[in-house]
């Protein structure tokens, strides 16, 4: 497997289309807290044959470079303009190749122009709230969607759902990471790293660190934006396939949103015997049960 890389306001965007042929559909993959693009591999290897796939580390991810945050308008406006730049435009064979030219705009930088292949887009984590809410603003790019593990989390629905205990535990490893993002150096890199491993997380060490802390300290202090009154409800626009572990202390999703998804047939929802990371605990199963709802 050798994928080609672009860059895209300095942040390096892989794709594989290798295997498959030139008329595939193009699924983006999106990752979440405290991963890089490295957690897709296993999907990577597994679709290619069936999908152009794409996948890139999140702005303030990539722990190489310069700390910085982003906020939840500026990361819906990246994977646009990711999508744009991987997904053929109407009528075309193939994606652009190469570099980007210089936007002059960052991640704010307006539209390259022309309609483009709608794609699907596989979520997990904080991936799927800046996923979705990249939909939502877009939703003329995303044909369908896979997401794993996070579904209506920051819905009142969902909170109100919450038990006392659970709200606690959630604020405990939360504001651990908050505090890791505000004391950043060294010392706010052990935090992360020893918050990761508490929570089993599967990344490589090495590339943990607080800069990936960010989203929290948005979501929680209101910092780059923050999330209160940013977010779009989350009211699909497509079909989606929801996978999610059963064997975890809490849900990141709501009972009723999961019914509202099952008395809809152009959804599905499915469990796995697993924790957090599906598609890395129960990948065989995981893939197997996306490419039948994806093919159906």
């Amino acid at each position: 497997m050798s994928e080609k890389t672009i860059s895209l306001d300095g942040i390096e965007v892989l794709i594989e289309d290798s295997a498959c042929g030139p008329q595939a559909e193009t699924l983006v993959m999106i990752h979440g807290w405290p991963d890089t693009y490295r957690i897709w591999d296993a999907q990577v290897e597994f679709f290619r044959p069936h999908f152009r796939c794409v996948r890139f580390t999140l702005p303030g991810f990539d722990i190489r470079q310069p700390r910085q945050g982003y906020s939840l308008a500026q990361l819906s406006e990246h994977i646009r303009r990711v999508i744009e730049q991987v997904s053929p435009q109407q009528g075309n064979a193939g994606p652009p190749q190469g570099s980007l030219p210089p936007s002059g705009g960052g991640l704010g930088s307006p539209s390259l122009g022309g309609a483009h292949q709608p794609v699907t887009l596989m979520l997990h984590d904080w991936g799927c709230v800046f996923g979705f809410q990249a939909l939502l603003r877009h939703p003329q790019l995303v044909r369908r969607v896979v997401a794993i593990d996070v579904g209506d989390a920051s819905s009142p629905e969902f909170l109100r759902s919450l038990s006392g205990k659970t709200k606690l535990m959630i604020a405990s490893y939360q504001l651990s990471l908050v505090a890791a993002w505000r004391l950043g150096g060294g010392l706010g890199d052990r935090l992360t790293r020893a918050m990761a491993r508490a929570l089993k997380c599967p990344a490589d060490p090495q590339h943990i660190g607080a800069a990936m802390n960010y989203p929290y300290d948005m979501q929680w202090t209101g910092s780059f934006g923050g999330l209160k009154g940013q977010m779009l409800p989350l009211k699909l626009p497509c079909p989606l396939f929801f996978a999610y572990g059963r064997k975890k202390p809490f849900m990141f999703h709501s009972q009723a949103w999961v019914e509202g998804l099952q008395a809809q047939a152009q959804h599905q929802v499915q469990g796995f015997d697993c924790g957090h990371w599906v598609m890395r605990e129960q990948a065989q199963a995981f893939n197997q049960a996306a490419l039948r709802w994806l093919q159906a």
